[in-house]
């Protein structure tokens, strides 16, 4: 081969690599925080079943994570538009792009990483028993619970169920569909005990009279909630995990907190 026809070729291999290289450059710039803003709306998955994080309610929601739901948007200076999801749905729906963020008390997890980005965590939490007040010395433990006379109810899809199914192998499992009436089956007698959250379990203490938190300050389970966020976008991570660090600091984050829990 000609020394000039070599050069032609390698000139020529050399021209694709840098257009590649270019072209990844250009999409790896390609950020949501711009989409969103040229939309002029942020989507917003929820699962509105989750109090006090997210709550449907008279065709809208409330909740801690919508009212930061909406500071969000509004730092974006875009609209806040909710989607209502179902926990076992959240991954797929974060993948399929129906959604720019997923909020309302999502655990941060290993597993759920794999597949997306998280903002930085929000709250420490954990995972502790709830169950009727008369019964509250009987479940303090795992192994107080894991008994083939215990009935435990979990909500399905999420990381309520995956403990549970983890850490009771003998205890009777019943999944549940429904997360706001869930806890009225305790009541009822049909279910000794559920699984959730710290801070959900001190919550529904107040709203459910009979109903008692074990131990909701030392979970059985250590754990952080985040914002889920599309995988790989880091810009858009980057605003996001700004946004909080300021609402955090301004007071804000506490002030929308307490509303709804103290």
């Amino acid at each position: 081969m000609a020394i000039a026809s070599m050069i032609r070729q390698a000139g020529v291999a050399l021209g694709l690599v840098f257009a590649a290289t270019v072209a990844t450059g250009a999409q790896a710039q390609t950020s949501l925080l711009d989409a969103v803003q040229s939309r002029g709306a942020l989507q917003i998955c929820t699962t509105g079943d989750y109090k006090p994080f997210t709550l449907a309610k008279d065709g809208s929601f409330e909740g801690i994570d919508i009212e930061l739901a909406k500071s969000l948007a509004k730092a974006l200076g875009v609209e806040a538009k909710f989607v209502q999801t179902k926990w076992a749905d959240l991954l797929t729906d974060m993948g399929s792009g129906k959604c720019d963020v997923a909020m309302g008390g999502i655990s941060v997890t290993l597993d759920r990483q794999k597949k997306v980005f998280f903002s930085a965590p929000y709250l420490v939490n954990g995972k502790a028993p709830i169950v009727r007040c008369a019964d509250k010395g009987k479940f303090q433990t795992v192994a107080d619970i894991d008994k083939p006379e215990t009935r435990v109810i979990v909500n399905p899809g999420g990381t309520n169920e995956r403990f549970v199914r983890a850490n009771f192998k003998q205890a009777k499992i019943e999944v549940y569909p429904d997360n706001v009436t869930i806890f009225d089956q305790i009541l009822a007698g049909k279910a000794d005990l559920m699984i959730a959250e710290s801070i959900e379990v001190k919550v529904q203490e107040k709203a459910k009279p009979g109903l008692c938190a074990v131990n909701p300050d030392e979970p059985l389970q250590y754990g952080e909630m985040g914002y889920m966020l599309p995988r790989g976008d880091a810009t858009f991570k980057a605003f996001v995990d700004q946004w909080l660090h300021l609402a955090r600091a301004t007071g804000e984050f506490a002030g929308i907190y307490n509303q709804f829990v103290r």
